[in-house]
């Protein structure tokens, strides 16, 4: 998404595209039933660090590793193999993104580099800053042609002038904007999925749509299937309208699917309470 030099709101266009309004408004009132449910009042507490878990497991398994749930709560050694350290670099990022929400409208760009710094848990040269010409970039799920470094800086650069604003977008338009220009620039020499699926869970919090975190777009993303994920990034990456608003739908969808885990972890607690 081009955005440097942009004198209007550009994520706010994306609201009006064909769809997306009502796709925004599925997400509001999905999140609104889940936020009233009755143990949602007393036990906010243990959904949230339940939606953690399963949101964690679900970026993993986007990223290659997938880890039953019972599996990953089991597990204390995340760093026995790649797949370990994947799940544990995802569960690291769970951790460190509701530490990073006032940070991100004054900073994105910090943000995103610690993001990646507690994702790669590495003090090599190229950990916690973009990458630079030449340097490889461990990524293989996602296959769409690499941005140059140039083309990584300026892009960075005009996403975080529109963070730094502020918009009148609603929440899921801006989630999914970073969530798929993170994707789609890879800007880093690895762990880029799980750093864009972090960035955009601190969108979704920060904003007041999911104050409380217990609506994890990863396990969404995660049950709709990586095929889907990515032909829906390949729609965003076009940069058509049918594309973007393709992209937000997708995504307005996995934070919807979210929302129906966490309702079922508020049913199963609330039957283990009668």
């Amino acid at each position: 998404m081009s955005t440097t030099g942009a004198t209007t709101d550009p994520l706010a266009a994306l609201g009006s595209l064909p769809g997306v309004a009502e796709s925004v408004e599925s997400v509001r009132k999905a999140v609104d039933r889940v936020y009233g449910h009755r143990i949602m009042r007393r036990r906010s507490n243990e959904i949230t660090s339940e939606a953690a878990l399963r949101g964690a497991r679900g970026s993993a398994a986007l990223s290659g590793a997938d880890w039953g749930l019972e599996e990953v709560r089991r597990r204390t050694d995340f760093g026995a193999d790649d797949d370990a350290r994947v799940l544990g670099a995802a569960l690291r990022l769970t951790a460190e993104a509701g530490q990073l929400l006032s940070v991100w409208r004054q900073s994105p760009l910090r943000v995103l580099a610690r993001l990646h710094l507690v994702a790669a848990a590495s003090g090599a040269d190229e950990v916690g800053r973009p990458r630079q010409d030449g340097e490889p970039v461990e990524e293989p799920l996602i296959e769409l042609p690499l941005p140059g470094a140039d083309e990584v800086s300026g892009r960075l650069e005009g996403l975080a002038e529109l963070i730094r604003a502020g918009s009148a977008a609603p929440a899921l338009v801006t989630a999914a904007v970073v969530h798929g220009e993170l994707l789609a620039l890879r800007p880093f020499t690895s762990h880029n999925g799980l750093v864009a699926r972090a960035a955009g869970r601190i969108v979704l919090v920060g904003s007041g749509l999911d104050p409380k975190s217990v609506c994890p777009a990863e396990v969404g993303h995660a049950e709709l299937g990586r095929a889907a994920y990515l032909a829906a990034l390949g729609g965003y990456v076009s940069g058509t309208p049918e594309g973007m608003a393709a992209w937000i739908a997708h995504c307005g969808r996995a934070v919807e699917l979210g929302v129906r885990e966490s309702t079922a972890v508020c049913e199963a607690l609330q039957r283990g309470a009668a």
